[in-house]
């Protein structure tokens, strides 16, 4: 296959873990011009050495996504280093799933999750949408989820900015066709460190609709190694949880195509889980 990776300037938020580490690391990979931005600079260095230290482009931006002129100065930073932004990939957030009777203990983080995961994703686009339209083509990438298909019990407000960056990524391909791509990306059950954000872990069984009590049972059983039991072997049909590489991939496939062609929806599934969107 052609290399369209290549060559290209792409910042990843949220690149110091999970899917964005990845993507970022296959990216350069390929020879893309890398700008990685995360709230964690430590985490953040620690990627960024790795990759230069490998000879490929890279560079770090430590970015809270949450505050707009932090995400225009990570823009002008690609733009200084790589002269042009050719994916924006709006990949930061945090998942506090909790019911509402939880309020008390989630409010902080859900008010944090509306900042992150919409806000953010806002903020992403404002950053590069002026400099992909002078260019007269770009792409961006909006990490969205299966949680935005349609209201679950204990996703409430993270359902609510995951189905909010749908609305925005159609608008917007709808409003830029002819000079910026623009792809959603819906994840499923995922084995990364985002799992660590929830409020209330009992909030995920929402999601499972009528195969709840099956996978609390198998929860109970297997206890601390359930999660490893679902990530268990990707050739079984029964495969029920995704690996934040498989994400990856197709995070790389959807930036690995002519200009001409986007690839505007992507869903990931695992061919045994147990999710009812």
């Amino acid at each position: 296959m052609t290399n369209h990776v290549e060559d290209k300037s792409i910042i990843i938020t949220g690149a110091a873990s999970g899917f964005g580490l990845l993507v970022s690391q296959n990216a350069a990979r390929l020879g893309a011009k890398v700008t990685c931005a995360d709230i964690n600079a430590d985490g953040l260095n620690k990627v960024v050495s790795e990759l230069t230290a490998q000879g490929l482009k890279a560079q770090g931006v430590v970015t809270d996504v949450s505050d707009a002129k932090q995400v225009a100065n990570l823009a002008q930073n690609a733009i200084e280093k790589f002269d042009t932004i050719d994916v924006m990939i709006n990949n930061a957030g945090t998942m506090p799933l909790a019911f509402f009777e939880d309020h008390k203990i989630a409010l902080e983080q859900w008010h944090q999750c509306i900042d992150i995961n919409l806000k953010g994703v806002i903020n992403g686009i404002a950053a590069v949408y002026d400099q992909m339209i002078v260019q007269g083509k770009g792409q961006i990438i909006n990490i969205s989820s299966i949680y935005g298909n349609a209201p679950v019990a204990g996703g409430g407000v993270y359902s609510a900015t995951k189905a909010a960056v749908n609305f925005i990524s159609e608008t917007l391909r709808v409003e830029s066709q002819g000079k910026i791509k623009v792809t959603t990306i819906r994840p499923t059950g995922v084995n990364t460190n985002l799992a660590t954000t929830m409020v209330n872990p009992a909030a995920s069984i929402g999601i499972m609709g009528h195969f709840g009590p099956e996978e609390l049972q198998k929860m109970a059983e297997l206890g601390e190694g359930y999660m490893e039991s679902m990530n268990s072997d990707h050739n079984s049909m029964d495969h029920r949880l995704l690996d934040a590489q498989q994400i990856a991939n197709n995070i790389i496939y959807a930036i690995n195509q002519p200009w001409g062609v986007s690839i505007s929806d992507i869903t990931v599934r695992c061919a045994g889980e147990r999710m009812i969107l």
